[in-house]
Formats: structure tokens, sequence, C-alpha cells
């Protein structure tokens, strides 16, 4: 499956951006469904997020790179996880670029499907979007607001 792609441009200087995308704890802030973060460190972290039935849902993630204050890419650790039966890969890539005072933020997301859940990749390509473009509205607000 191609990479999904959303991008927005923030009434925020890119430094300002870059401090709270390489913030992992930060998450819940911004990320859409994110309740809470744990084992944070600079190259990894889990995130703990709600369903829409009200589960828990935990998701482990480690950074692949990291150029400060340009580009974050972060893979998610789907071996031995729920998720390992629908993907074989799945990882994100975050760009930011300057526009004068305001920064350009590139979200993408590279989902490699396994088995059956190939034939669903119409709706993960929807549910992928709307999961971008949420982040990146939860990032506006954040940043926009300070």
């Amino acid at each position: 499956m191609p990479s999904i792609r959303r991008e927005r441009a923030l009434a925020a200087p890119r430094e300002a951006v870059w401090t709270v995308v390489r913030d992992p704890g930060r998450l819940p802030e911004w990320w859409p469904s994110v309740t809470r973060v744990e084992d944070v460190s600079a190259e990894a972290w889990t995130t703990v997020m709600e369903t829409p039935r009200g589960k828990s849902l935990r998701a482990d993630y480690t950074v692949v790179e990291s150029v400060t204050p340009e580009r974050l890419v972060w893979r998610h650790e789907i071996e031995e996880s729920p998720f390992e039966r629908i993907m074989s890969d799945s990882r994100y890539q975050l760009l930011l670029e300057p526009a004068g005072d305001r920064t350009t933020v590139k979200l993408a997301h590279r989902i490699r499907l396994r088995g059956f859940a190939r034939f669903g990749s119409i709706q993960v390509r929807l549910a992928t979007k709307k999961t971008l473009d949420g982040a990146l509205e939860g990032l506006e607000r954040l940043v926009e607001l300070h």
C-alpha cells in the first residue's frame, strides 16, 4: 500500500512545532484517540489509545530517523502485538518546512497490510486520512495557541 499523505500550513515557527512533535509525551494533546503515553524516551514510547467502543489499546513506537527541526520518522512496532495479524509494516513520517513565519507540516503514513487485511485497503486508507487530518488539526490548535 502506498503512503497516505496529508499536509497543513500552521501559523507557528518550525522550531515551535518541532518542540511539540519531538516530545512523545505530548501526543495526547494533539494525536487523535491517544489518552496517555507510557515508557517515554527520546527514541521509543508506548501510546494508550481509546477505541470507539471505549477499550484501551496499546501501541509501541520507535524513532527511525530524527533530523532537527525538519524530519521525524517513527515505526509502529507491530511484532507480537494485536496489529501483527493485519500489518507487516507501519511507519510515519513528519516533515516540517519553513514558509515565512508559518510552517508547512507534511504527515505521511505507510502501511503494508498482511493477508486478508489487504482487501480492506480502501477502509484503511480512509481511516488513516481521518487520523492524519485529526493529528494535523490537533497540532494546529496546540501550536497556534502559543
